[in-house]
């Protein structure tokens, strides 16, 4: 994110949002050295937070780790963009650092498993179904993770990522931000303090502490932008309480 307000108001701490990004709806690209960098198909983690990687079976990094009878270093490149469409739309990267392993036959089902609850890919039915094919799973054992992001960056030691866990919100982040953009936006504009000039207003992320907002100047002039935190009264952990927030928030904004 460009331009971030700096706040003191409490947010997600690193771990947790570490987590988020490592959940697996932000594109993953996988790093090992002297092999080209994979493409993750589709990634998630387990529930320490593992990271289990959807790659196709003839990916030089499979014959890689066939040719290795140590465990691979690898590091996991998570990019993390907003779903509302607009210029400079990355809000965060992260990069796991750790051991890289194929998971065996008998832990494909349970693994194929987890990745469909985020990604429902047809070919991992053959993967529960003990059928490989053309594509498999690996396993990342994380030694280190770094962040980048909004709120700052930060260098992690396993024990704390493990021991953190992902927004409650971060499987239906996209679907609430890109509502909030497509029917809301006069709503948005009304929620900023008056201190903001004020411009175009558009959704940029969601966690249970609050939002980020991206707020574009007002015609004419060179085009820039900025971003501004609102944050919630107390922080959120369901629909309910969101929805709670939202009817609040849009209520006083109505007010003036």
């Amino acid at each position: 994110m460009r331009g971030a307000e700096t706040t003191t108001l409490e947010g997600p701490a690193p771990a947790e949002r570490a987590r988020t990004l490592a959940y697996g709806i932000a594109d993953g690209v996988l790093a090992v050295p002297q092999v080209p960098d994979t493409p993750v198909a589709a990634h998630t983690t387990d529930r320490d937070g593992g990271p289990l990687l959807l790659v196709p079976s003839a990916a030089p990094i499979v014959a890689a780790l066939a040719a290795e009878p140590d465990d691979v270093p690898a590091t996991l490149r998570i990019c993390d963009v907003a779903p509302v469409p607009f210029a400079d739309r990355v809000r965060g990267r992260a990069r796991l650092h750790g051991w890289l392993t194929a998971l065996p036959d008998t832990a494909l089902r349970a693994a194929a498993l987890r990745l469909s609850h985020v990604h429902p890919r047809p070919e991992l039915l053959d993967l529960g179904a003990g059928r490989g094919g053309e594509w498999t799973v690996l396993a990342l054992d994380v030694a280190q993770v770094e962040i980048d992001d909004a709120w700052g960056s930060a260098v992690l030691e396993p024990e704390e990522y493990a021991d953190a866990a992902p927004d409650p919100f971060v499987a239906i982040e996209a679907g609430i931000l890109t509502h909030l953009d497509s029917g809301h936006r006069d709503e948005l504009t009304a929620l900023l303090p008056e201190s903001v000039p004020s411009g175009p207003v558009r959704p940029l992320a969601l966690d249970r502490y609050g939002m980020w907002m991206r707020c574009f100047s007002p015609e004419p002039g060179p085009p820039s932008s900025f971003d501004v935190r609102l944050a919630f009264t107390e922080p959120v952990s369901d629909l309910h309480g969101l929805r709670r927030v939202y009817r609040r928030l849009f209520a006083r904004a109505a007010r003036g």
